[in-house]
């Protein structure tokens, strides 16, 4: 049982637990976001479909997709840290 808790992270009873829980949550989003298991995993498919015909232009996109959101979380964690590393005032 010691390894089956060490690959689960965890005691078993917990682990189904959290895994619910998520479930739920992300079950929930995703029924507020109107999609359903089957269109994903549709999306994912035609998500490959356009990598593999695509090639070389899919990375591109990808490429353009990454500067976008850089755009936003690079500045925003880069004040995070600036914040986190600046002095208390003397506070500990």
């Amino acid at each position: 049982m010691a390894g089956l808790e060490k690959f689960m992270g965890g005691s078993v009873m917990g682990t189904i637990i959290k895994l619910v829980v998520v479930s739920v949550a992300v079950g929930l989003v995703l029924a507020w976001l109107d999609l359903t298991p089957w269109e994903l995993l549709a999306r994912l498919r035609h998500f490959l479909e356009r990598l593999s015909a695509q090639g070389f232009g899919m990375i591109k996109d990808l490429f353009g997709y990454f500067l976008l959101g850089a755009v936003i979380v690079i500045p925003v964690w880069l004040v995070l840290r600036l914040l986190k590393s600046a002095p208390s005032g003397g506070r500990k």
